[in-house]
């Protein structure tokens, strides 16, 4: 846990609720670089544990703590993101970003109680969107922090510099790159209650097993994508194409008779999670354009569900 007293001193630092009212910032820009809620709480842990190791006179020559703590978050950021193609090599299956419920259920657990701080929810709005993630996962990660820095958080050229290393032209030219690559990718938006509809609509075609009516939901060339992480049985590569998702979904349906199909919010869109005896064991994002799915991610791995499992 972070210590809010100056290592040393046994004195409070009297700008530690200053300090310490950065973390859902940190959190949040953490969470948007490295699409893991886990790997996020360790950067903000680190990034903390870096000021605290400072002298009180050190930390006091810091004329903008907040920007400190950006700044060194986002380098930890920017190393991770450096050797997540390593990672993700030797990961066992599809890697999908990490997904999030919506605030008002991440807090609430079976009991009433808390499940998670409400100072460390990440903010769900258009830059957590499941396909806009993944869209993030095409960039390189000098472009990817750039990008978030300062499209996303509004972060001056100036102040994304010191994060990457470079000068300020240099980093606006990789948020530029970063923003051509998401026009290409990026699909018309569709409204949200209009989403509901169409993943309500799939739901109950996947609980009556009818293949015609999945087929006629699907866009015939859309894919589906399962992460498992090698923890939990989950197909290896996507499943193309309309009819081969619809066949496939209903095979699972037949192999887990006692799962229980939910509309909750994933990652600020309409999406579904699935339970067996209570438990959450899959949530599931999805991609929709008009009246069709374009893209389905289902994550299975149960270390990506942790902010699920109370719910």
């Amino acid at each position: 846990m972070i210590t809010p007293a100056e290592p040393g001193h046994g004195q409070t630092d009297p700008r530690q609720p200053a300090i310490m009212s950065e973390r859902r910032q940190l959190i949040n820009v953490a969470y948007r670089l490295l699409s893991s809620l886990a790997d996020a709480e360790d950067v903000v842990q680190e990034t903390y544990t870096r000021w605290y190791a400072m002298s009180r006179a050190e930390q006091e020559a810091i004329e903008s703590p907040g920007a400190w703590l950006t700044t060194v978050a986002g380098r930890i950021c920017l190393d991770l993101l450096g050797s997540a193609r390593a990672r993700r090599e030797r990961y066992v299956g599809e890697w999908i970003p990490e997904p999030l419920p919506d605030r008002a259920e991440w807090v609430s657990d079976r009991t009433g109680g808390s499940a998670a701080d409400p100072a460390d929810r990440v903010t769900l709005d258009e830059s957590v969107d499941m396909a806009f993630l993944v869209m993030l996962e095409s960039m390189t990660p000098a472009e990817r922090v750039a990008f978030i820095l300062h499209d996303v958080f509004r972060y001056a050229f100036t102040e994304v510099a010191p994060v990457l290393g470079r000068t300020p032209a240099a980093c606006r030219q990789l948020a530029y790159s970063a923003r051509r690559r998401i026009r290409v990718a990026q699909a018309p938006a569709t409204a949200t209650a209009q989403n509901a509809g169409v993943v309500r609509n799939f739901k109950l075609a996947w609980e009556a097993k009818d293949v015609e009516a999945l087929i006629g939901l699907l866009a015939p060339d859309a894919t589906a994508t399962a992460d498992g992480g090698g923890l939990v049985s989950a197909v290896l590569h996507p499943v193309e194409g309309s009819e081969q998702i619809a066949r496939y979904a209903v095979d699972l349906a037949g192999r887990a008779p006692g799962l229980a199909l939910l509309e909750r919010t994933v990652n600020g869109r309409p999406g579904l999670v699935a339970q067996l005896d209570g438990v959450t064991v899959m949530v599931v994002a999805f991609d929709i354009a008009g009246d069709r799915i374009k893209r389905i991610w289902a994550v299975r791995n149960p270390e990506k569900l942790r902010p699920w499992t109370a719910l």
